[in-house]
């Protein structure tokens, strides 16, 4: 369980932030970015979950939590260390379970004919968002696992997540007058 008492610790007052192993990393440090990314993906799902309801809320309370998890996985480096406890990673049933929730969602939605612009209403905007932070999470990830260990699993959460996103910003402009497609040099 996870019991904060006092929110500042004065220790990264260096530059410097503790992993999930007691390493201190520079805040500036490749993975730190990653999980920082990772948060913010959660805050923009949190903003669009302020414009959601029913099915397509309760699909997004499960992703900010297994969010939290993909944090905890990537602050807690796979170095092959025993450290006297098993740390928390995102596992394939997650993935599963996304892969799930976009076939629910999407099977209500028309074929694409064109690219969709990131618009529409409050709540696909703001899914759009969390889908393009989402992107840059993973592009950080796929960039850490080139120089450390990132797991498998996490990188296809990550990957999965962006497209439950997109799928989910449509579904929610269902209501609201459907996609806002691209029009290719429309506006010369």
């Amino acid at each position: 369980m996870v019991k904060l008492n006092k929110i500042y610790t004065r220790t990264g007052d260096d530059g410097t932030t503790g992993l999930g192993t007691g390493e201190r990393r520079p805040k500036h440090d490749l993975r730190v970015a990653a999980y920082g990314t990772v948060d913010e993906a959660n805050a923009t799902i949190g903003l669009a979950r302020l414009h959601t309801t029913g099915l397509l809320d309760g699909m997004l309370v499960r992703i900010q939590n297994d969010l939290f998890d993909l944090g905890a996985d990537l602050c807690t480096p796979d170095d092959g260390v025993n450290r006297g406890f098993e740390p928390l990673r995102i596992i394939a049933s997650q993935t599963a379970r996304l892969e799930a929730d976009i076939d629910v969602i999407n099977a209500e939605l028309q074929p694409l004919k064109s690219f969709v612009l990131p618009a529409g209403s409050a709540a696909a905007a703001h899914l759009h968002l969390a889908r393009t932070v989402t992107r840059r999470a993973e592009r950080l990830m796929t960039e850490l696992a080139m120089a450390e260990a990132v797991g498998a699993d996490a990188l296809r959460y990550i990957n999965r997540l962006s497209d439950f996103l997109f799928v989910a910003a449509r579904h929610a402009n269902l209501g609201a007058g459907g996609d806002v497609l691209w029009v290719p040099g429309g506006e010369r």
